[in-house]
């Protein structure tokens, strides 16, 4: 791939950072030497996480990333604005924010089609799922484009492209969660952002454990995997495929760097109508 590599600080804001795929997430970015900013809703949590990342510095020999511990409430506007200044703050020095790493997220409670799902839980899922990547990416863009770039990763899911008999909150909330990622890719591409969705694969966690559609899984992709490519893209190595889809346990930088020309040409890999011919109208 041989388009231009924006310059970026290895500074990173995960949300969700506490527990699950975010926590694996925040350790993969800070072994990989990047300053890590851990955005949850409990500090407990969070503090576990910021001690890990130390302790295994320590046990590699090196010197632990800056970190900085933040608890916020995702969804809350003025709570996400306090968040952003203290990150801001605290990475003044190290140039900032480079990279935002909108992981948090819910399911609904119970597998079930529309009508046998509560409208209230499955707003509440949707808000969750796209409130917060919302504000926090809105709040930090500014930032990132004063200082001439940065990049966004939305942890999204098959669920955003593909059909399901449940969890329609959540496939609504990450089929806009993709749009997200092709809109600020479309807006701000020129002025230097990189958007990406990043599907994780099925990875073991408290979340996917309850859900009863996995219960005879034998086979879970390993959060490495997704770590792989969240630090390819961190690096620029992927710039050119902004705004389009990575699966992690399928994809790796090396095929999507592989593949890119066939992705790029036959303009893949993002939320799109296909026509049923070349001359269907929709096609201009």
């Amino acid at each position: 791939m041989t388009a231009p590599r924006i310059s970026a600080p290895r500074t990173a804001v995960v949300t969700g950072a506490g527990r699950g795929i975010g926590r694996g997430l925040a350790l993969g970015l800070a072994e990989h030497g990047y300053a890590v900013a851990l955005l949850g809703r409990t500090a407990e949590h969070l503090e576990a996480v910021a001690e890990a990342i130390a302790t295994a510095a320590a046990d590699a020999g090196r010197d632990a990333p800056p970190t900085v511990v933040v608890p916020v409430e995702l969804t809350d506007a003025g709570s996400v604005a306090g968040a952003v200044e203290r990150v801001e703050e605290a990475f003044a020095d190290l140039g900032g924010v480079g990279l935002l790493v909108n992981n948090a997220g819910v399911i609904e409670r119970v597998e079930a089609p529309l009508l046998d799902t509560d409208v209230e839980e499955t707003w509440r899922v949707v808000e969750t799922n796209v409130r917060g990547p919302l504000l926090l990416t809105q709040a930090l863009l500014g930032g990132m484009l004063q200082r001439g770039g940065g990049r966004i990763v939305n942890i999204n899911s098959g669920a955003a492209y593909g059909l399901s008999r449940s969890y329609t909150g959540y496939g609504i909330s990450k089929g806009a969660l993709a749009r997200l990622t092709t809109l600020v890719d479309t807006q701000y591409r020129d002025q230097g952002i990189r958007a990406f969705d990043l599907a994780p694969g099925v990875v073991r966690t408290d979340m996917t454990t309850s859900m009863p559609l996995h219960d005879d899984r034998e086979h879970w992709t390993p959060v490495e995997a997704s770590v792989e490519l969240l630090v390819a893209v961190g690096d620029g190595d992927l710039d050119p495929l902004s705004g389009r889809f990575l699966r992690a346990g399928s994809d790796t930088p090396h095929s999507l760097e592989q593949h890119a020309y066939d992705i790029l040409v036959t303009d893949s890999r993002r939320l799109s109508v296909t026509p049923y011919g070349h001359d269907d109208p929709i096609v201009r």
